[in-house]
């Protein structure tokens, strides 16, 4: 009895060794932007993917028609600019680029049945402008490859995903560098920031400034905060630090009319002196909003 059940264990892993694994790749949903008009765009795609169970694999994007594999570009013939540029990404908060190597790739393991993989795109604030190319549509197709070094078949490699921008808009975008303090000992502290804002040629805007996150903060009376202690700064929008930024006309907004190309707009900071505070890192969150 004991020589038989060994030898059933042998012909069983020798059975497990001998089975194939396979990979094929299904549906692919592309990727559609609807309308860009220089603020941050995001949407999904999604990828199917059937692998025998247990097989590892690897998920590839190609770089598409051109860019590369963490800036691709879409294209259109009759559009100025004719590029404009994307990204894709392998996770929810758009911040894993998914692309073509092993660092940059999806990894997974096979189920036998279908797995839906779903594919982050985003095009970034701030694209370059285009007010020539309303109604135009921009497309890039992106090779989605599957790796699998064990298998004996892979069917449906190299299939297109296809990446699509319906049209772009007249409108604005917005981006903002981190203000830093450095390190304050009771005496007036200076810093500096610098927003970035792109809007359509002849297009009017007003750039606000939130209170931030400290609990009772205004626009006028913004707080860094380490726990429950606060000190007091102020956010101006001119060199004498006499203009308070805030996010209204009434509280100084800071307006401007669109050339077509990114323009700098600087956040002049001062933490006030006389503060004695507990020692710490302090912070705070402002939110700049872009209006036209």
């Amino acid at each position: 009895m004991k020589r038989l059940m060994i030898f059933l264990i042998l012909l069983l892993l020798c059975g497990a060794r001998l089975g194939a694994q396979n990979c094929q790749l299904g549906s692919i949903q592309q990727v559609s932007f609807m309308t860009y008009s220089g603020a941050t765009v995001q949407t999904t795609g999604s990828i199917g993917v059937t692998c025998t169970s247990g097989t590892a694999y690897n998920i590839e994007l190609s770089a598409g028609y051109s860019g590369s594999a963490t800036n691709r570009e879409m294209y259109c013939s009759n559009c100025t600019p004719q590029t404009l540029g994307y990204q894709l990404f392998s996770n929810a908060s758009y911040t894993v680029n998914w692309g073509n190597t092993t660092l940059t790739d999806v990894s997974a393991t096979g189920t036998g049945s279908n797995q839906n993989f779903t594919v982050y795109a985003q095009i970034p604030a701030l694209e370059s402008f285009y007010a020539g190319s309303n109604g135009s549509n921009y497309t890039d197709l992106v090779t989605v490859t599957i790796v699998c070094n064990s298998c004996t078949s892979i069917s449906g490699n190299n299939q297109g995903l296809n990446v699509h921008l319906q049209q772009t808009a007249a409108g604005c975008g917005i981006s903002a560098s981190d203000l830093n303090f450095g390190n304050y000992a009771g005496k007036v502290v200076n810093a500096l920031s610098t927003l970035q804002v792109g809007c359509s040629s002849g297009t009017s805007y007003h750039v606000g400034l939130s209170a931030g996150t400290a609990t009772g903060a205004t626009v006028t009376t913004r707080q860094l905060q380490n726990g429950t202690a606060l000190l007091s700064y102020a956010l101006y929008s001119n060199t004498g630090r006499t203009t308070n930024w805030g996010n209204t006309a009434a509280t100084n907004w800071v307006s401007g009319t669109g050339t077509g190309v990114v323009q700098q707009l600087t956040v002049y900071g001062q933490l006030p002196a006389g503060q004695y505070v507990t020692p710490g890192s302090y912070t705070d969150t402002i939110t700049a909003s872009v209006t036209y």
